[in-house]
């Protein structure tokens, strides 16, 4: 597959999940977004968005772009905020992300570790990995802020 073919089916892929997110967060008020359903282990959706925005900062701009990172990964689990916060994180994710993956499968990565991963092989994974892992967190964030949505919805159960 040629590199625009994949960058353009890169793109659909992700604005589908992005859409996805900007649906659960219509589905939630600045209280049910902070809010964790009583089962082990489970995020908020605020939670979820700021990690996954942390995530594209980190391995996109940081690890793809070569920028120099700043990431508290502990603290995003612990952060709450709005829906319009919450929305912006969004929006700040769906401007970038496709440019990070075209840089990537182009010119390669240009910082050998990410700052606040737990991936055992982030040192030395390939631009074609870097920019797939991204895909993978995308699509496993979205689908625990549906279901964390959904548990919210109706009262924690």
């Amino acid at each position: 597959m040629e590199l625009t073919a994949m960058v353009d089916a890169y793109r659909t892929v992700t604005d589908e999940l992005f859409a996805t997110i900007d649906t659960v967060l219509g589905g939630l008020d600045d209280d049910t977004v902070n809010a964790v359903p009583e089962v082990p282990g489970v995020n908020s959706v605020f939670v979820l968005v700021t990690h996954l925005r942390g995530v594209v900062a980190d391995w996109g701009a940081g690890r793809i772009g070569g920028a120099a990172i700043s990431r508290d990964r502990d603290a995003e689990f612990e952060a709450s905020g709005t829906v319009e916060q919450a929305r912006a994180d969004l929006e700040w994710m769906r401007r970038r992300l496709t440019g990070y993956a075209r840089l990537g499968l182009t010119l390669g990565v240009h910082h050998e570790v990410p700052v606040g991963s737990d991936r055992a092989d982030a040192d030395t994974a390939s631009p074609e990995l870097t920019v797939l892992h991204l895909l993978r967190e995308l699509a496993q964030h979205t689908g625990q802020m549906q279901i964390t949505a959904d548990l919210v919805r109706a009262g924690g159960r």
